[in-house]
């Protein structure tokens, strides 16, 4: 019985350009089996060139699942690609009449019932791990029998759909290892996406203990964590070292650190191999602290996403975030810098309960995280996805909103027979939903969602510097800048105060130095010119005082004297800036070498300012032409 898996497919740029790990974890529980499998990620298939996008991708899809006359097809769906899977499975029972079709992921959860009531074209749903209930169906049906009493599918069965028990959650150590060599090779994704990083997804762990409001997974898998076993997980994230085009891990569990044990004992591993392999991670902010924050830099992480929702304890708790009222939400980001993690934060924006002044709240706090250097913010609205509190409550009053793309379907849902499905079946498609506020608030709050992340990694001290001076919080001055129509740094520099326009020119200055890039300290070639590889900077405050008065509220630096800055970028993975107080001399030593006078000639010459040129060097200020 040939068995074909296949990844429903999206647009989502970050989504495809890694193989989906479930994919291959199942892929291989299969073959360890011995039963013959095939693996399919149709979404690289789109972004590699072949499969036509827009309206003919789902016939192309089935077309290419159909070539090798699977027995049985299997569709692994997110939300997002239901639609798409549903329209690929309609095209594949038309060419292969008797194919078997299934669907799983978390795409199926709460809905799973309704999908085989309304579309003949399936089969059965696999809910949960699919590794032990495939291989459970797939034997019965090898046996010729049906799957009456399997745990974990939901089947038809004399004109009605019966759900049979859920299956007990698999041990992690005995999850099969990934089937790489049936899906394209990861260099294959990173040349289709530019993607330079080189992440590879690893399993880490399944499921969730919490119950969110906004998000299904806690459901989906029983309300149960499991991390896969510190020593295994190490293997596993050493071993992309033998994969070409790997460069770093990407760890999938969404709680990392919630077994604080197995997380320590893991970054222990890493640690006793040399930290060979970066990785990032996802994690709750209440879950780590500086210990685990430590361990996990010695051990090679170097970016996490922690999901905050709401600054406000009260819009968290209505909205069972789980997390403790007192917990100083700024500390905790403070020590997530201090170890040298990058920290990127994430918000949800009109959630159940939030007033304005919980609005206020929460991107008072953003822009109070954006000061510190590294944070990196990202603002959502919710969707009402099935299968969590916020799809059972407003799943029947919501409606899409024009122009308000679903943060949980980017990339999907946007072709005809996609659409029409939605339209036909809002229930089952809630994803595409927004929750039903009125359209202003949540055409400001999508507003807010667009422009102020992109405004608080570019300008951050300018921001709250004009809080301070006009002295109001972060979303009466987003209001007052919408209100003039203008650029941010446009509506910065109409204060006409001068250390607004220092603050402003620092911050563009280190944002065009973050685009160079830096390559670090490199020995001069004596054949060649020298030229700066800083930007310079002359301001009539002492910037260097801006940012701790921002933080912790001292007096504000005032226009004095004229203060000379080095802008430098850093090398590195993650794009840094770092700002040089230098004295008026280095600056006219550094705007003078122009690039046109080989160091060679300096030296015959000028011998004592060649040696100056050098040390330059080393600081990585100058640098060969």
């Amino acid at each position: 019985m040939r068995v074909l898996l296949a990844s429903s497919p999206h647009a989502d740029t970050f989504g495809y350009s890694m193989p989906p790990p479930g994919l291959l974890r199942l892929g291989g529980a299969l073959r360890r089996a011995s039963l013959p499998v095939a693996l399919e990620d149709l979404s690289y298939r789109l972004a590699a060139g072949d499969l036509p996008g827009g309206e003919e991708l789902f016939g192309a899809c089935a077309e290419r699942l159909a070539a090798s006359k699977p027995a049985v097809v299997g569709l692994s769906t997110m939300g997002a690609t239901l639609p798409a899977a549903l329209a690929i499975a309609r095209e594949l029972r038309r060419l292969l009449g008797e194919v078997r079709i299934i669907l799983g992921g978390p795409g199926v959860g709460g809905v799973d019932r309704a999908l085989l009531e309304r579309f003949e074209e399936l089969e059965l749903i696999v809910r949960g791990e699919g590794e032990a209930t495939l291989l459970a169906v797939l034997a019965r049906w090898a046996d010729g029998r049906d799957t009456a009493g399997v745990a974990g599918v939901t089947r038809r069965a004399d004109g009605a759909v019966v759900r049979e028990p859920d299956r007990p959650p698999l041990d992690p150590a005995e999850l099969a290892p990934y089937a790489w060599d049936l899906l394209p090779p990861l260099s294959a994704y990173k040349a289709v996406t530019g993607e330079a990083e080189g992440l590879t997804p690893i399993d880490s762990g399944r499921g969730c203990v919490y119950d969110c409001s906004f998000c299904s997974i806690g459901r989906y898998w029983g309300r149960r964590s499991r991390p896969l076993p510190a020593r295994q997980l190490a293997d596993e994230v050493l071993a992309i070292r033998e994969i070409p085009g790997a460069k770093s891990a990407y760890l999938c569990h969404d709680l990392f650190g919630a077994d604080r044990e197995e997380a320590l004992e893991f970054c222990k591993y890493m640690q006793e191999a040399g930290a060979p392999v970066p990785w990032e991670c996802r994690a709750r902010i209440d879950h780590l602290d500086t210990k685990l924050y430590a361990a996990m830099h010695a051990a090679g992480c170097y970016r996490v996403l922690l999901g905050i929702e709401s600054a406000d304890p009260g819009v968290r708790r209505r909205n069972q975030k789980g997390m403790r009222a007192e917990i100083d939400l700024i500390a905790r980001v403070e020590a997530c810098v201090a170890s040298g993690i990058t920290p990127i934060l994430s918000l949800i924006l009109g959630l159940p309960g939030e007033d304005e002044e919980a609005l206020a709240l929460s991107l008072d706090f953003c822009a109070d995280a954006a000061l510190h250097a590294g944070v990196n913010l990202s603002l959502h609205l919710a969707n009402p996805q099935p299968g969590c509190e916020l799809g059972d409550t407003y799943a029947h009053t919501s409606h899409a909103i024009e122009g308000i793309p679903p943060d949980m379907a980017f990339g999907a849902g946007e072709s005809a027979p996609e659409r029409e499905l939605i339209a036909a079946h809002p229930d089952l498609f809630s994803t595409w939903h927004l929750l039903p506020w009125e359209e202003d608030r949540l055409r400001d709050l999508n507003r807010m969602a667009r422009l102020l992340p992109e405004v608080w990694m570019r300008y951050p001290r300018s921001f709250s510097l004009l809080r301070r001076l006009r002295g109001e919080d972060a979303l009466s001055l987003f209001r007052a800048w919408q209100e003039q129509g203008r650029g941010f740094d446009t509506f910065a520099l109409g204060h006409e105060n001068a250390l607004v326009d220092d603050t402003l020119n620092w911050e563009r200055a280190l944002v065009r130095a973050a685009a160079r890039g830096g390559v670090g300290p490199e020995p001069l070639d004596p054949a060649r010119g020298v030229r700066p590889a800083v930007e310079l900077l002359r301001a009539r405050s002492d910037l260097s005082l801006l940012t701790p008065a921002l933080q912790s509220g001292a007096p504000l630096p005032l226009p004095d004297t004229t203060h000379t800055f080095a802008i430098q970028p850093l090398p590195g993975p993650l794009s840094g800036v770092r700002t040089l107080r230098i004295t008026p001399d280095v600056a006219r030593l550094i705007e003078g070498l122009d690039g046109s006078r080989p160091l060679a000639d300096l030296e015959t010459t000028r011998p004592a300012l060649a040696d100056a040129v050098r040390r330059l060097a080393r600081q990585g200020l100058v640098q060969s032409t």
